[in-house]
Order: structure tokens, then C-alpha cells, then sequence
């Protein structure tokens, strides 16, 4: 295992581009179709080579799996399917030899329902102490028929489900996901000594599902729309909880990103005070339509809400719960809301890739870190998922309204001529169905094309690592037409991106380091087409 390292560059994560591994998708080592362990540590080269700084592994933890991993059993083992903690710890050291850090996915607001505290409960019955790690509550009604209160699903449906002995536990997912009590020391001491397990074992970071949600309204309020605080999200006391993990992280060197969705700017930034977090998701941006405006105010207020705690921002357009950028930025709303989500949305995915290139440019232009979720630098789109296959319980949940989260989470393609485009699984079905003209988004297909997705990426992500002004930095906006972003970094580095409906000149003298796609015959940018200039 390796020592605490406090000696290690503190600063890598300011300006890091760090992607996103969803293991059961990534490639398959074993060939039952499902993806592991195994099948990481042989494509690592991909990730050396494609110019990443870090890898954040989505759960890999022992799971049923009801929710991709997110329904965590036992935090000190890999789930069989994907390996063993010994597997995982050869990723790890041979991801620091390609120098690539790791960083780890924790669940603190919910378990598996077969973790062993959750079974424990269920069996000692009301007024246990073992209940007491929970949220165990009697109904409401006459007979206890009623929820103990009305609080609203972070999925569709209830939050509440009654176990024989006439008592509710609390579900803010599933109800294979049992919500924790954050207010009972054993959680607080599990989760820190989790956090040590880790970062003993050579990680670098920790990303934190549902950061916001941990700690609730101790007399468990009934929600009302509007009225502040919040009985479950953002509560003032998840701040000590913050604070408390910081100071483990810090023993090790180790950072944290947390999964934070929030409106308001003041308090999200509390988040990144200098004794909490390093870094929060930044999700506006994500959900952001492709408009000029709109962009722009986005960027400003992230950068706004960030420059109180002299946090780096964080960049990101699409990840494991989110429609690919492709296939959105394709459609005619070109923003993200789950409760929009529909089956048979039309999408122009040639349009849509054209802006998903632009897009990466002007992603990897900002100020602070990025997070490339896997198969966004092959330009992948959304996979539609035949409804017997479907197996996210957002779908089942919302009554089969809700499409789900399976469109982004298709196992990767890396040959075009091999069984399961050489994902690994042979003559095996995957565990989600791959489109049958995934061949044309293939590693190897792409890597031997200089105009493909993936030969831009490798690209980009070279330039920002030799080209001064990239990272973290200032960042200021240059005069530019309408319907065109402009702005300039240090060294005379700067992004142009057209969104306009008509091609705009590139400025006189520039420099052209990289564009998105072809410029003009003229030599102009046409629209939906980003370019990085330098000028003396």
C-alpha cells in the first residue's frame, strides 16, 4: 500500500483534464460482456496517449447494481464483476506509471439495501441502535398507512417504503438505496476511515455523489415549495461534515470534486471554502443550451461564484447521467433537464457533432480543470435502447416516460472489425446493446483519420499542455460580432467560437493553432466552428 505523501503536487487539480471512467462500459478484460477491471489496465495506453491528466472511476465498489453501482454494499471491495481489490490496486500503480492519477467515486448519502448496517437494521427491528444509522420513522395515519412525510424523490416515485414490522426508512433514490444518518457518529467514522482505506492505497482524489444532500432536517419536516432551508438539500450542517473530511485529505495530499447542484451562488461557493472542498461539478454549464448568450453568462457567473474562495471552475458536457453532447447539441432545445427528457427526440447529429467539436475547443480553453466523460473524444451520440434492454431505474421509476440515463453508458467501440467492436466480450452480447454502425466511431478507425473526433482531441488536449496560457488563469472577452464568443487567456493565447449563422473573419496577424473543423475557402470561420489563436 502506498504511504502518505503530503509532498505531492498540490496544485494538479486546479487546471487537470481528468476523465471519466464508468467501468462496466470502458472495455471488458474477461468476455462476459460486462466491463472490468481487466479491460482498463489494457487500454490505458489509450488514456496516456489521448493526453488526460487523471482518471475518475465511477463505482467499482461490491453492488447489486440496481443503480449502476451508485447502491454500494462494501466500499473495501470490488465488485466480482469487474475484479478484485488487488486488480485495483495494480490500476492505480500502473495508471502513476503513465502518469495518470486516480480518483474514486463515494456514495455518503446512501447504501446498498444489502449493505451489512442496512440488513443489521432490518433485523433488530424499531428503537435499535442499528435503525439509528438510518431513517427509520412510524407512519403517519391512523395506523402508520401514511409516509412519515411528503418529501419528493430525487428519481420518480416514493421516498418512503414501509418494512413487515410497520416502520419507514427513508429513500431519497431507490428503495434499494437506504438514505444514511448523518447525524450518527458511526457514519461519520465509517466514511472518514473509507476516505483513508483509499487514499492508503496510492489514490489521488475522491469524487462525491449527491454532495449536497447528506444531511437533513432532524425532525423531518414536510417539504414546501419555496420555503427555505431545504429539509434535505444544503443544509447548514454538511459543512462540518466537509470540513472534518479535508483534514483526512489532507494528511494524503488528496483532493476532492463534489457532486453539488445548487442555484444559489453564495452557497454553493461555501462548498469551496479553503477547509471543504477543492472543486464542485459545474452543472449550469452542462445544461446549458448552445446559445451565445446564454454561454457567456454561464462562464461568467461560474467564474463569478468561484473567485470568493479562489476555487478553479470545473468544465464538463456530458457524463454518465447526462445525453450525449452530440446527439443534444443536435436537437432543436439543445439544453439539459431530466424532467425533459422523452423518447424519439429528433436529433441533426451531423449539426450536433459539428457543435460538439466546437464545443471541446471552447471547453478546454476556460479557465480551471475539465472532466471528459468516456466516449465524448470519439464523438459518440446517444445510443438508443431497445425497452426490453433498458435497465436504468430512472425508466421503471418514472412509469416508462423517462428514457433514462442507458443512451450514455453503451460499452465503448475500439476496433471496427471485431466482435463487439473489440470491446472484449467475443461472441458475447453486451450488457447494453452497442448501434450497429458503431464501427465508424472505432479507436482504431479514428486514430488513423486526423480530421476524426478523437485525432481533434488528442490534438487539443497537446496544445494545452505545451502552449502557454492554458489552466487557471484570467480569462477576458474581446469584441466580437454577434453571435460569436471571443476571449483572450495569458501569452496572447485566445478561443474564437461562431455560433452566428454566417462565417466571421479570424483576426488579422492570428496565429491558427488549432481549429474545429475547416475554415472557409476565404479563410473564415464558419459557424458552429471554434479556433485557438495566438498572437505576438
Amino acid at each position: 500500500m502506498a504511504a502518505p505523501n503530503p509532498t505531492r503536487d498540490a496544485d494538479w487539480w486546479r487546471d487537470a483534464v481528468i476523465y471519466q471512467v464508468y467501468p462496466r462500459s470502458f472495455a471488458d478484460g474477461d468476455g462476459d460482456g460486462t466491463g472490468d477491471l481487466a479491460g482498463v489496465r489494457a487500454r490505458l495506453p489509450h488514456l496516456a496517449a489521448l493526453g488526460v491528466d487523471a482518471v475518475w472511476f465511477t463505482p467499482w465498489y461490491a453492488s447489486p447494481m440496481v443503480d449502476g453501482g451508485y447502491d454500494v454494499a462494501d466500499y473495501r471491495a470490488i465488485d466480482p464483476a469487474f475484479g478484485t481489490l488487488d486488480e485495483a490496486e495494480k490500476l492505480i500503480a500502473e495508471a502513476a506509471s503513465l502518469g495518470l492519477r486516480v480518483i474514486v467515486d463515494i456514495v455518503p448519502n446512501h447504501v446498498s439495501d444489502r449493505h451489512a448496517w442496512f440488513t443489521a437494521a432490518l433485523a433488530a427491528g424499531p428503537g435499535s441502535p442499528e435503525r439509528a444509522r438510518f431513517h427509520f420513522r412510524p407512519g403517519r395515519g391512523a395506523d402508520g398507512e401514511l409516509p412519515p412525510n411528503d418529501w419528493p424523490s430525487q428519481f420518480s416515485g416514493d421516498t418512503w417504503t414501509r418494512v413487515p414490522d410497520g416502520e419507514w426508512y427513508l429513500h431519497l433514490f431507490t428503495p434499494e438505496q437506504p438514505d444514511l444518518n448523518w447525524s450518527h457518529p458511526d457514519v461519520r467514522r465509517e466514511h472518514e476511515d473509507v476516505l483513508r482505506f483509499w487514499f492508503d492505497r496510492g489514490v489521488a482524489g475522491v469524487r462525491i455523489d449527491s454532495a449536497a444532500l447528506l444531511t437533513k432536517d432532524p425532525e423531518l419536516r414536510d417539504f414546501v415549495e419555496g420555503v427555505d432551508p431545504h429539509p434535505y438539500i444544503d443544509q447548514d450542517e454538511i459543512h462540518d461534515v466537509y470540513r472534518s473530511w479535508r483534514a483526512v485529505a489532507d494528511t494524503y495530499g488528496g483532493v476532492f470534486v463534489g457532486e453539488v447542484w445548487l442555484p444559489d451562488a453564495e452557497r454553493f461557493a461555501r462548498y469551496l471554502r479553503p477547509d471543504e472542498l477543492h472543486t464542485a461539478f459545474n452543472f449550469n454549464f452542462l445544461a446549458c443550451p448552445w446559445e451565445p448568450g446564454r454561454l457567456r453568462r454561464t462562464i461568467d457567473d461560474t467564474l463569478a461564484e468561484h473567485a470568493p474562495v479562489h476555487a478553479p471552475a470545473t468544465w464538463v458536457l456530458c457524463n454518465h447521467d447526462v445525453t450525449r453532447t452530440a446527439t443534444r447539441y443536435g436537437r432543436a432545445d439543445t439544453a439539459f433537464d431530466f424532467a425533459a427528457k422523452r423518447f424519439g427526440t429528433p436529433t441533426d447529429l451531423e449539426l450536433g457533432t459539428r457543435r460538439a467539436r466546437a464545443a471541446a475547443l471552447l471547453t478546454l480553453a476556460l479557465p480551471g480543470s475539465v472532466y471528459l466523460y468516456q466516449g465524448e473524444e470519439l464523438g459518440l451520440p446517444e445510443a438508443d435502447i431497445p425497452r426490453d434492454r433498458i435497465q436504468d431505474p430512472m425508466h421503471f421509476r418514472s412509469g416508462g416516460t423517462d428514457p433514462g440515463r442507458d443512451g450514455c453508458r453503451v460499452p465503448l467501440p475500439w476496433e471496427a472489425e471485431a466482435p463487439a467492436y473489440g470491446f472484449g466480450s467475443d461472441s458475447r452480447d453486451t450488457w447494453l446493446p452497442q448501434p450497429a454502425d458503431w464501427a465508424r466511431y472505432a479507436v482504431d478507425r479514428q486514430s488513423a483519420d486526423p480530421g476524426s473526433m478523437l485525432s481533434l482531441y488528442r490534438e487539443a488536449l497537446a496544445l494545452r499542455r505545451t502552449v502557454p496560457g492554458f489552466g487557471d488563469g484570467p480569462l477576458r472577452w474581446l469584441p466580437a460580432p454577434d453571435g460569436v464568443l471571443a476571449f483572450t487567456r495569458d501569452h496572447g493565447l485566445s478561443c474564437l467560437v461562431n455560433l452566428a449563422a454566417a462565417p466571421v473573419p479570424l483576426p488579422d496577424g492570428a496565429e491558427l493553432l488549432l481549429a474545429s473543423g475547416p475554415l472557409g475557402p476565404d479563410g473564415t470561420l464558419p459557424p458552429d466552428t471554434a479556433a485557438w489563436l495566438r498572437t505576438a
